[in-house]
């Protein structure tokens, strides 16, 4: 376990003993028991949340994800770094913003 403020991360291996013993961090039973206006009332104190409308699942889409192709790529080493410094997942956001490069540059050459 790995503590960074009020982050904790757990290894694979510490994860799947912890389900073989039962533990769960979720209070599955106390989120349950709340009324649809304490849950109303929690999700706009969340500010991860303030920013959604209300309407946003309206225009939501699904979107299946498209298998990834492994290869070797030569990146300039900050650009690598400022990516790793972002967190966890930093391949996923390169590919996120060469995406969102090419749906402008096919929008640009339309």
């Amino acid at each position: 376990m790995k503590k960074e403020g009020t982050i904790v991360r757990y290894s694979a291996d510490e994860l799947r003993a912890m389900r073989e013993r039962g533990e769960s961090l979720t209070d599955r039973d106390r989120v349950r028991a709340k009324t649809e206006e304490e849950l109303e009332r929690d999700i706009a104190s969340d500010p991860d949340w303030k920013d959604v409308p209300a309407d946003w699942y309206l225009n939501a889409v699904a979107v299946m994800p498209v298998p990834k192709k492994a290869l070797s790529l030569r990146l300039d080493r900050e650009l690598v770094d400022w990516f790793k410094q972002q967190g966890p997942g930093y391949q996923t956001r390169i590919n996120a913003v060469l995406r969102a490069y090419v749906e402008q540059a096919k929008k640009q050459r339309a």
